[in-house]
């Protein structure tokens, strides 16, 4: 489990992990990152009261470099990738180490079941369990067990991921889906199973939440560059959308510039450019509501600002990522094959 500023879950999300029913041997390894809370006070009066937990430490800080630390100090052949952010259900262990062995794979997972405390985080469950916020990706919507891309967290084959060589250091957001990727480049298979549902808790305010999407966007460009095969609608629409709307705001404002200062009837014309922003907040109000008709007013009328601001900022990443945001280097576990980033692009959550 990588944890870096999870004061508010991390003794949660550990006791959801030791309280597994599990009928074999098993432990908890937390790589703790750098933190501004006191997430590393509350890992260490952890482990001095629970023999299954060990604390390794995280001085870089990235996710994929916690996976990398964790796994060099974990004992088994069978890897469970956990977060800070998510509880396991009662018998999450037991189920996937069954599908493994019925299935053959070398990682299964399951869905990640978002579920808000506050109204606004329960908005952003809904957006995060829906194809109109996220697309039609299984590990967020649901669907029928069967071989997959990639899956939320995921139990892995401990040999699957040595022979991949490792959580690619560089990769600061879809270090899983990169992983995934190249064990199914060298022949193994991804497995989702939906009876594995995780709960896992949303950040809970507008400014996380587009930070959060918008590196999501940074990163799937990467993606997108070394692997192009893999762009698909549910990638490329929200830049699109984002484009768009961008585009329409620049061309109504320079139109109601020239309206102001008497410009010519062309210039005008532009400020029809605001009609795209406008059509698109309908959409998504439309949408969000009227698929929303099951849950709570106060949440339902906040859901067409969260898929804004999911659209909005994953768009935005993706357009503005830089092309030397993934550096190649040799860290990992195993047999190396890619990774690092560079040192100012740290910081996950």
């Amino acid at each position: 489990m990588p944890v870096r500023n999870e004061e508010r879950h991390l003794a949660e999300a550990v006791r959801h992990v030791l309280g597994q029913d599990y009928p074999g041997e098993f432990e908890l390894v937390l790589a703790v990152g750098p933190s501004a809370d006191r997430t590393e006070q509350i890992a260490r009066d952890l482990a001095a009261g629970l023999p299954r937990l060990t604390v390794v430490a995280n001085p870089a800080g990235t996710i994929p470099a916690a996976l990398n630390a964790a796994i060099k100090t974990a004992r088994h052949a069978l890897i469970a990738r956990v977060d800070g952010h998510a509880l396991l259900p009662p018998g999450y262990l037991q189920t996937a180490v069954a599908t493994l062995t019925e299935t053959g794979a070398a990682d299964a997972g399951g869905v990640m079941a978002a579920a808000g405390v506050t109204t606004f985080g329960c908005a952003v469950a809904w957006a995060m369990t829906s194809k109109a916020g996220v697309g039609s990706a299984a590990f967020h919507t649901g669907g029928g067990a069967g071989p997959v891309d990639s899956v939320y967290l995921g139990v892995y084959r401990r040999e699957a991921i040595e022979q991949a060589g490792g959580w690619d250091e560089g990769m600061l957001r879809a270090e899983d889906w990169d992983l995934n990727y190249r064990i199914r480049a060298r022949g193994g298979q991804i497995w989702f199973t939906p009876e594995l549902r995780v709960t896992y808790r949303p950040r809970a305010s507008v400014r996380a939440l587009a930070a959060q999407y918008c590196h999501y966007g940074r990163w799937r460009r990467v993606i997108v560059r070394e692997h192009p095969e893999t762009a698909s609608f549910r990638y490329l629409a929200p830049p699109a959308a984002a484009g768009l709307v961008t585009a329409g705001l620049i061309a109504g404002l320079a139109g109601l510039a020239s309206l102001v200062a008497a410009g010519p009837p062309a210039a005008q014309w532009l400020t029809a450019g605001f009609a795209i922003p406008v059509v698109y907040l309908a959409g998504v109000t439309a949408v969000g509501i009227g698929l929303a008709r099951g849950v709570p007013a106060e949440v339902r009328f906040r859901i067409p600002l969260v898929l804004a601001v999911m659209h909005m900022a994953w768009g935005a990443g993706f357009l503005t990522s830089p092309r030397g945001l993934h550096r190649k280097s040799d860290t990992g576990v195993g047999q190396p094959d890619a990774a690092t980033e560079n040192a100012a692009a740290a910081g996950a959550e």
